[in-house]
């Protein structure tokens, strides 16, 4: 691989070791209005490896993601490995969430599936949890975890064309719906995802300032 080039500054732009541009501008919007950083997206840069998802737990892939991109890129990344975990199946699909049904396997085809191994478990033996790790890594600096948990219920029929993944199977009691029938801001403020962003925001205003790390 050759020299990836970059004109970003560390005091103002972070890196999200994503692809998926909604994740990118979610996080830019919090972090610029709060902190004045910039959050930019892999496709920002060129030339850069796709990072392999090989450990054994959602902490472990976000971490290697952060560190191997701050690493190459000398900038603040933050990384985030998510997934869906089943109290029946002890765990699973868990960090295979996406690839449940195979490694190039559609939602449609990991919900099936789901289903499918759910099929005839009553209500009360079908707990699970969408758990979120982020990682923070600064060149320098030890890398953070945060994790973000939302716990519910795997429904017996995907309902609701919100959201992705397994969202539509994911029936929250206290809602009264699937994930997948919440409108995208009720689904940001509760979401496993959110809550993981939140503990991330909580640190950065306690110690950003303090650390000198956006410069200001």
């Amino acid at each position: 691989m050759g020299e990836v080039k970059t004109t970003a500054q560390p005091e103002t732009e972070w890196v999200f070791a994503t692809r998926n541009a909604h994740k990118v501008a979610e996080l830019d919007a919090m972090f610029h209005s709060v902190f004045g950083i910039h959050v930019v997206g892999l496709d920002h840069f060129e030339e850069l490896p796709e990072i392999v998802e090989d450990r054994d737990s959602f902490e472990g892939n976000a971490i290697k993601k952060a560190e191997t991109i701050a690493a190459i890129l000398g900038l603040p990344v933050v990384a985030d490995d998510s997934g869906l975990c089943v109290d029946f199946l002890k765990g699973a699909p868990g960090v295979y969430s996406a690839r449940y049904a195979g490694p190039e396997a559609t939602d449609q085809a990991n919900n099936e599936k789901l289903l499918q191994a759910l099929k005839g478990v009553p209500q009360e033996k079908r707990g699970a949890r969408f758990v979120c790790v982020l990682a923070l890594a600064i060149p320098g600096k030890d890398t953070k975890t945060f994790r973000g948990e939302c716990r519910g219920r795997i429904a017996e029929e995907p309902r609701g064309k919100h959201g992705f993944g397994y969202d539509p199977l994911f029936f929250l009691p206290e809602q009264g719906c699937t994930m997948g029938e919440l409108p995208a801001e009720m689904k940001n403020r509760i979401s496993h995802r959110s809550r993981a962003v939140q503990q991330l925001r909580d640190l950065l205003k306690d110690s950003l300032s303090a650390e000198g790390t956006t410069g200001r």
